[in-house]
Parts: C-alpha cells; sequence; structure tokens
C-alpha cells in the first residue's frame, strides 16, 4: 500500500557502454532475455538482474530514476571468473592400499556451489560409498573426496567440477611396492626403487620427490558445468517525495 503523499517514480536501467536501454519500470526492453528487473515495493528496491553473466557485461550500467531533472545512479560491474584448482595437480603418486585424498579448493567464487561433482575418468563418484569413496564439502572454500585403501581401479583422472567454477583436472598413479623393493605402477610400467629416490623410501612419493613422468593419454573429460556467475546489481530507490 503506498501511502496518499507518495509519488511513484519510474526506474530505468541503461548499459553506459552501448546506451542500451535494458528496462523501465517492470517491463524489460532488451533484446537479451538474461536481463529482467525485480522490485521490491515495501522497500522500494530496484534490483537488475543478469543470469549467466559474461566477460563482455563488465563496465558501466545506470539506474534512471524519472524525476524532474532526472537522478541517476552509476555502478561499475565487474565480472570474476570462479575456479576450481586441485592440490598436487596435474599428478599425485600414491602406494596401493593407503588413502587417496583429493582436495579441490575454489578461488574468486562469490557464492557457495549448489553442488561439486567429482568424476573418475567420465564417471561421477560422489556417491560411491560402496567403493570407499566419501565426499566432503566445505561451503566457499573446498571439496574433499577420499578413497579408502586405494587399489589399481582408482587410478587415472580425476575431476572436480563445481558448478559456478571452471573444473579441474589431476592425474593419479596407484603404485604398489614389489618384493625385492621394486615400485610398480599397477597399470604396467616399472619405476625405480627407494634406492634411486635419495634414500628416502617409498613413502616419500606423495610429497615433492616423485618418479619421471611417463606419457599418457587422457580420457575425455566430463562435460564442462555452467560457471558463470549470477550477477544482481541492485539500488534503493526513495519512492516518495
Amino acid at each position: 500500500m503506498v501511502d496518499k503523499a507518495c509519488k511513484i517514480r519510474q526506474v530505468s536501467w541503461f548499459r553506459r557502454k552501448d546506451y542500451q536501454l535494458l528496462t523501465v519500470g517492470l517491463s524489460t526492453y532488451s533484446s537479451d532475455d538474461r536481463f529482467l528487473v525485480e522490485h521490491t515495493r515495501h522497500l522500494g528496491n530496484w534490483a537488475l538482474r543478469i543470469k549467466n553473466a559474461r566477460k563482455e557485461d563488465e563496465g558501466l550500467y545506470e539506474c534512471q530514476i524519472s524525476t524532474h531533472p532526472p537522478q541517476s545512479i552509476f555502478i561499475e560491474l565487474r565480472i570474476v571468473e570462479a575456479v576450481a584448482e586441485i592440490i598436487e595437480s596435474p599428478d599425485l603418486h600414491i602406494k596401493e592400499g593407503s588413502t587417496l585424498r583429493l582436495e579441490c579448493k575454489l578461488k574468486r567464487a562469490t557464492e557457495s556451489p549448489l553442488y561439486v561433482f567429482w568424476y573418475h575418468e567420465d564417471r561421477m563418484v560422489n556417491y560411491d560409498q560402496e567403493d570407499g569413496v566419501s565426499v566432503s564439502n566445505n561451503k566457499l572454500a573446498s571439496s574433499i573426496l577420499s578413497v579408502r585403501n586405494a587399489t589399481a581401479r582408482h587410478g587415472g583422472n580425476y575431476t572436480c567440477a563445481p558448478a559456478n567454477a571452471r573444473q579441474s583436472s589431476i592425474y593419479v598413479h596407484v603404485l604398489k611396492v614389489g618384493e625385492r623393493g621394486k615400485i610398480d605402477d599397477v597399470k604396467g610400467s616399472k619405476m625405480e626403487g627407494p634406492k634411486d629416490l635419495g634414500g628416502r623410501g617409498a613413502e616419500h612419493l606423495h610429497g615433492e620427490s616423485r618418479p619421471t613422468k611417463k606419457k599418457r593419454k587422457y580420457t575425455k573429460p566430463p562435460p564442462k558445468s555452467n560457471y558463470a556467475e549470477r550477477t544482481h546489481l541492485s539500488v534503493f530507490v526513495s519512492l516518495c517525495v
């Protein structure tokens, strides 16, 4: 309910770089259906919402109130691309029977993702609890995938795919120690034993000391997640004279 002493003003949104009229009142004038306006009447709030924001949406936006003379509020929009990063990538070597732990950190994210999917090759494994897989999420900070008692079948390409960030991948090598101290890649290639690692033993394969990388063919990654950030420009506008 608007008091009789108040006079409602018309509010319009413009994109300044090309002087494109986006909205007038509650109507959208742009041919791009990603733009729409939301109005909270009792708060006098007119919000321009840009769905699936892109880099080219950056720039100056104008919220214009139809007073006499017109009043304007200007907002500079910058688009930040969120990215995922798996620690230890692009390769990780672990011993057979140990726990595989992959941590995926989210960088430059402005909001928590609706989900973070983990893929082993092209298969989503978030709910493979019977295979020893568990996934824990720390809201905006990170997602951790753990696999107990890793075996040969747990080797290969892993991908962390948040809903609102560019995905990241890592290749996991599961190794086993032979009877004579030889370290064997369970996928077939043999690598030198502890004596060739500076005397520090196979347990350091998880850290900075790693055997020479072998050439490999990466599997086709899962479909890319939609990592475009939603953008919400909001301006408080007084409706009363």
